[in-house]
């Protein structure tokens, strides 16, 4: 099941002693932070999150260094530390074919082309020029595969399913047990 929410970022310490926050950005574009007016905040994830007002932000060294909710004092902005911050599904930026929110992929079952399972997606890395999808094997151990088209021919997260072609793993898989 899609979640409504989706995690973007999470609030690592008081930047300053105006109010200011420095974030992680848990997306592939942190500008996107310049464009909110709001973002939905909770402590922990099983928090029900509260609308929170985005009053600054600017972003310096992949990091977004914002004022979030009247927050004028250090001591408030240590109280934002821990913060998770989420955005609604349809105020989330539109993706491109072929793209996908990470927060969709994870827990998906894996498959072959035979529909045989394979495991589940446990974690989505990005090290550089491709994602790295993290599959929890069904026998157990782990595989690491890069999330390249021919390995990856499918993938339908309405249906919770990535579908990878068996025949490459040999050359493109690392699995460790």
């Amino acid at each position: 099941m899609l979640s409504k929410l989706l995690l973007i970022g999470v609030v690592i310490k008081p930047q300053g002693i105006h109010g200011q926050v420095k974030i992680k950005p848990l997306t592939d574009d942190p500008r996107r932070f310049l464009a909110l007016k709001e973002v939905l905040a909770a402590k922990v994830e099983v928090d029900e999150p509260l609308a929170i007002a985005v009053e600054e932000a600017s972003v310096r060294d992949e990091f977004v260094y914002a004022r979030l909710a009247a927050c004028a004092s250090r001591n408030g902005a240590e109280a934002q530390r821990g913060w998770l911050l989420y955005v609604r599904r349809e105020d989330a930026v539109p993706l491109g074919e072929d793209q996908n929110f990470i927060a969709d992929l994870i827990g998906c079952l894996v498959t072959d082309l035979q529909g045989r399972e394979i495991g589940k997606l446990k974690e989505v890395l990005q090290p550089g020029a491709n994602d790295v999808y993290v599959i929890a094997l069904k026998n157990g151990g782990t595989m690491l595969l890069p999330a390249l088209k021919r390995a990856v021919p499918a993938v339908d997260v309405e249906r919770g399913v990535i579908t990878v072609d068996e025949n490459v793993l040999d050359e493109v898989a690392v699995i460790e047990d």
